[in-house]
């Protein structure tokens, strides 16, 4: 296909991998490599980027522009932006006519204007970084004013559109100018140095002041200060890793510390803020107090001279109006002298320099970018300061590290962010290392780990780090647990409250139900506390009493309303103390009738709640299944019904629910909620579809599911961070279940080692219809066992191994095995190194199978030899509708001439 129609039919596209990120800085880089070109006059230039116009429409006034100059400029612009948009934007667009060479002419043209155009490409580059420098010179030598410097130096513009409009300004005031920016990089380039790393001498204050800074971090971050009464505890020793992941779809698999700054994820070049979002407990502080603690150790994240760490629970305490300046140097680390020349350099090597702020949903203002401030030297509230560091109209080009409860970032929020990485809690293995990191004597470690091993509800709830410390830290209570072991969160929190009670006083304590009426006036007044926090918004206490902070604003009225991820948590809390398991609790305390009545009230309160949730599902098109899309409101629900523990009420919430499949997509469904919805959905009355795909199930959460798959057909985990190990104990629990058929398990993290299992279950099944493992790690070893199962399976339908590495061997291995298959009518090996040798035995499998309608071989390496075979068995059977070949080893003019022959082949 020629350039031109290329440029035409993928406009849409196009405009989209171009403007849809909000940053003008792919579309700049096409420019760039085009003037450079000479396929764009200067003229053109500015006809496309006209200031104030909308990005779109300057995308837009290129695409007309290049078409209507004709083939050669389409060929260089699709070159061009083959170059320009990183490999995840470039997804769909084709750029096989765009073979144009976009080599950059390094040779001396007539004039040094016209070698800012031709070198216009490396020129951004080197001179990101050395902006200062290069305006330094032209003010010398007279070619541009202090307002020139002003104009270019616009904290509104991120690094490489300061370097053009440097490079803009130079073409405008002619050939000298010209030369003196070329001469000033010539000095200062050093052979295979970039010039943002050249010669970086700071000042000798400057060294001091980094010793400084990096001891005084150092001792706030070596000792764990998370959680009270661990201040002894160093944190490396307690420090475990939990699991990271980028909030999108994340092919990635698990990220390392420093990936949080790294390259890995980006979806917005220009931002500078990166966010750590998780839920409550997940270890989110914990995280950057270790980031913090290898940082001024040297042995991480040592691309930045300077790490500033800021708690946004104690900036809520700051009432003055503060400068960039003042807020680094008064909250962090005070400089002994030269103030002034330190937040210079600061300000010069912005990209060398990194703020953390932990805890951004604890500050008392939410998030807005109204409020515009752009000078590091200009006064202002700290929230605003901090929203307009996050947003990058102050101190552009440091990097920002955020930290937030997952629930509590906005939208808006979401725009001004360079990546954002999901911390997931701790793993089957991060559970144990844990404990045994608590518990120096490993008898007590081995004994709680049993106990917990013992009681997958309580494993699932150790998940969260926060809860997995408490059941630690509560091993004597938890070992010597004479009601049965903790099964909700209900039940950890109040073992907490109890040991934290009875150590207060530990002479006089009482064991067993009589502490609760021991304590009662402490209690009482910590629950006053607390309803006053939540109508006030306000979660942390000093000395368990409101400060002047908390009374101002409540006198202010300057409050948030209360927020509804916190009153639910209550609403669960509520649910759990009114349980009968713990009502003898209020025996003494208040008179049985009235916690009785208030329990009636909270189960039909909760029942009514899962009844409205079923009656808003719409009525199925004839000839569908009637499904159920969940809203995050129905997995508190079934959450609050969990810390009941009372089956009746379960049951009876249950019974009115008929639909054929439940899906609890991208809900944030963890362990925790894989055990309120396996204790829930085992009263359903008939077998439904589960669809979890895009949530954090992971290993536990498969463990926890395990009780309600007998109620299960089908199980859709796409992407939930499974592993072999999970696969295991899922499969030998399915094997037992008559109505389970279905599985998908797309994204995972599986490989050869749970093929066998697989294998067993095809043997096993007598239905079983669909089985898709798509994008995991599976070769043709696992594939060849897989095989065997496949042989002795007669029900299958759909089989989907798409994004695996099978190749040939793997694929001769299936293909025969699904000859003597009457059932099979879906096959996907796309995206599997699949040659000419393995298309050739899938011919084989085309020309023996009576059921085959679809076969998947797109994004493979099949040449013109393999097509050939699959042309000749599609003679022979008239069942197969579809055969996908896009993206293999074949030319145009070849994929033209089979489809000719073979009008099923789609290319």
């Amino acid at each position: 296909m020629l350039a031109e129609e290329l440029v035409l039919k993928q406009r849409t596209k196009i405009l989209h991998a171009l403007c849809s990120s909000g940053s003008a800085e792919h579309l700049e880089r096409v420019l760039d490599i085009l003037l450079a070109k000479g396929a764009l006059i200067w003229e053109d230039y500015q006809n496309i980027q006209v200031p104030g116009r909308t990005l779109y429409t300057n995308a837009r006034q290129l695409l007309d522009l290049v078409y209507t100059k004709g083939v050669d400029t389409c060929g260089l612009f699709l070159a061009a932006l083959k170059l320009a948009l990183p490999e995840a934007q470039a997804v769909g667009l084709s750029f096989s006519e765009s073979c144009s060479n976009l080599q950059e002419n390094d040779e001396c043209q007539s004039t040094s204007n016209q070698t800012l155009l031709a070198q216009r490409p490396s020129l951004v580059h080197k001179l990101q970084g050395c902006v200062d420098g290069v305006l330094a010179a032209l003010l010398d030598s007279g070619h541009f004013s202090s307002a020139d410097c002003d104009e270019v130096r616009l904290p509104i513009y991120t690094p490489t559109q300061q370097a053009r409009r440097l490079l803009d300004h130079v073409r405008s005031r002619g050939d000298l100018a010209a030369s003196v920016l070329l001469q000033y990089i010539h000095q200062k380039q050093e052979p295979g140095l970039p010039l943002n790393q050249r010669e970086l001498t700071p000042p000798k204050e400057f060294l001091k002041y980094q010793k400084k800074l990096s001891s005084s971090v150092s001792a706030q971050a070596c000792f764990l200060s998370t959680y009270a009464g661990t201040s002894h505890m160093s944190l490396d020793d307690i420090y475990t890793d939990g699991q990271l992941e980028l909030a999108e779809v994340n092919a990635h698999g698990p990220l390392g510390l420093e990936d949080i700054v790294g390259l890995v994820g980006i979806v917005n070049e220009e931002a500078d803020t990166v966010l750590v979002s998780g839920e409550a407990g997940s270890g989110k502080s914990t995280l950057l107090q270790r980031l913090h603690l290898l940082w001024a150790r040297g042995v991480a994240l040592q691309d930045f001279l300077l790490l500033f760490p800021f708690s946004c629970r104690r900036l809520n305490s700051e009432h003055n109006e503060l400068s960039v300046q003042e807020l680094l140097f008064q909250h962090c680390c005070w400089p002994d002298r030269n103030q002034e020349e330190i937040f210079q350099f600061i300000l010069d090597h912005p990209h060398q320099i990194l703020f953390t702020f932990d805890g951004l949903d604890e500050l008392k203002q939410s998030f807005t970018d109204e409020h515009r401030v752009c000078c590091p030297t200009q006064r202002a509230p700290v929230h605003v300061l901090l929203f307009n560091l996050i947003q990058g109209s102050l101190m552009k080009g440091v990097q920002k590290v955020v930290t937030s409860r997952s629930e509590a970032v906005s939208p808006l929020l979401k725009k001004h962010l360079r990546k954002e990485v999901v911390l997931k809690g701790f793993s089957p293995t991060g559970i144990d290392s844990f404990v045994r990191k608590h518990h120096r004597d490993p008898t007590v470690a081995a004994k709680v780990l049993e106990s917990m091993q013992a009681n997958t509800a309580l494993l699932g709830l150790c998940h969260s780090p926060v809860l997995c410390w408490i059941v630690s830290q509560c091993h004597k209570e938890l070992l010597g647990c004479g009601e049965g072991s903790p099964k909700t969160i209900t039940d950890v929190y109040l073992m907490i409250l109890q040991h934290f009670l009875q150590h207060q006083s530990p002479l006089k304590s009482t064991m067993g139900l009589g502490w609760l009426q021991e304590h009662l006036k402490t209690v009482l007044l910590l629950g006053q506390l607390a309803f006053e926090g939540i109508t006030s918004t306000c979660y942390i206490f000093s000395a368990c009493l409101p400060s002047s902070d908390q009374q101002q604003q409540a006198s202010e009225k300057e409050s948030k309303a209360a927020e509804t991820p916190n009153l639910q948590i209550t609403a669960m809390f509520v649910s759990g103390l009114l349980s009968q398991r713990h009502q003898n609790l209020w025996l003494h305390c208040c008179p049985s009738a009235a916690v009785e009545k208030k329990a009636r009230q909270v189960a039909r309160c909760l029942s009514k709640g899962i009844q409205k949730h079923f009656r808003s599902i719409p009525q199925p098109v004839q000839g569908e299944k009637k499904s159920m899309h969940a809203m995050p409101d129905f997995v508190w629900l079934i959450k609050c019904l969990y810390e009941m523990q009372e089956s009746r009420i379960a049951k009876d919430a249950m019974s009115k629910l008929e639909v054929d499949h439940l899906k609890l997509t991208y809900c944030n469904i963890g362990p925790v909620e894989c055990t309120a919805l396996a204790y829930v959905l085992q009263h359903l009355r008939n077998p439904v579809g589960l669809q979890l795909d895009n949530n954090s199930v992971g290993d536990v959460g498969v463990e926890q599911l395990l009780p309600c798959m007998h109620i299960c057909n089908s199980l859709y985990l796409r992407n939930n961070n499974i592993t072999d190990e999970g696969i295991r104990k899922l499969i030998a629990k399915v094997i037992q279940c008559d109505s389970f058929q279905k599985i998908a398990l797309f994204n995972n993290k599986l490989t050869d080692a749970c093929m066998q299992d697989f294998s067993y279950l095809l043997k096993t099944k007598q239905v079983f219809i669909s089985l898709r493992l798509g994008n995991n790690n599976i070769t043709a070893e696992g594939a060849k066992q897989l095989a065997e199962g496949l042989k002795a399976n007669q029900t299958l339908a759909y089989l989907g191994l798409w994004g695996n590495r099978i190749g040939d061997a793997g694929t001769e291995a299936l293909a025969s095995s699904l000859e003597r298959s009457n059932s099979l009518v879906w096959l996907s090996l796309v995206g599997n190194g699949v040659g000419s040798a393995g298309a050739c035995a899938l011919a084989n499998l085309i020309r023996k199978s009576t059921s085959l309608q679809e076969l998947w071989l797109t994004e493979n390496c099949i040449t013109r030899t393999g097509v050939e075979c699959l042309i000749q068995a599609l003679k022979h059977n008239t069942h197969v509708t579809s055969v996908w070949l896009r993206n293999n080893d074949l030319s145009l003019e070849d994929a033209e001439e089979m489809k000719q022959l073979e009008s099923r082949l789609i290319f």
